[in-house]
């Protein structure tokens, strides 16, 4: 078992996930928050499958991630 941060964002239609530390696209979707973590779960474990442990960038690891909003003068 390994651990993953994964980002959820809400979409107005959808939910979209994906993970923090893999090389690659790796994404994840859903109607709910549930079914967006739980699809792009799947996704990671068929990723790992596919390519191998290789493609986890752990170095250097994630230790925390932050979502910050900011306002921007453009």
């Amino acid at each position: 078992m390994r651990q993953f941060k994964i980002v959820v964002e809400k979409h107005p239609d959808t939910y979209v996930a994906y993970p923090l530390g893999l090389k690659g696209v790796v994404i994840g979707q859903g109607d709910s928050y549930e079914s967006a973590l739980d699809d792009v779960k799947s996704a990671i474990k068929f990723h790992i499958d596919t390519f191998g442990f290789n493609e986890i960038d752990s170095d250097p690891p994630v230790i925390e991630a932050f979502i910050a909003e900011a306002g921007v003068a453009v």
